[in-house]
């Protein structure tokens, strides 16, 4: 990343997704939960006002969607890390990308309120 200070940021991306290590998550599924921050220079759109020149984020949550809806994985590092090269492949002008992927309903026997992972990925 070149110290590029602005970002784009989708939050709360809700969908019903089948990652998990245990058979019960791949069988019966459960709600997945992702925020996207992108890193990119918005100078060159906000001067033009041209879509083209920034990130189109209906296209992201479009990738995140068929991310977690898609292949089941065992781990959400992997719908994360997914989710992250999907968006740096379909967006060139983003220079950065941070994916949390949020499992609420992990199985895990004990009072708590999220599990949640975070990837940065870059193109350099």
């Amino acid at each position: 990343m070149r110290g590029v200070p602005d970002r784009i940021t989708l939050t709360g991306l809700r969908a019903r997704g089948f990652h998990g290590v245990f058979p019960e998550e791949k069988r019966d599924g459960q709600e997945f939960i992702t925020d996207v921050v992108v890193h990119l220079d918005t100078t060159p759109a906000s001067a033009s006002d041209e879509l083209a020149l920034t990130v189109n984020y209906a296209e992201i949550a479009g990738s995140v969607l068929s991310v977690v809806t898609g292949q089941p994985f065992d781990l959400i590092e992997t719908v994360a890390d997914r989710i992250a090269r999907s968006v740096l492949d379909t967006q060139p002008v983003a220079d950065a990308v941070e994916v949390t992927v949020h499992k609420p309903g992990a199985p895990i026997e004990a009072d708590f309120a999220d599990v949640a992972v975070t990837v940065h990925r870059s193109r350099a």
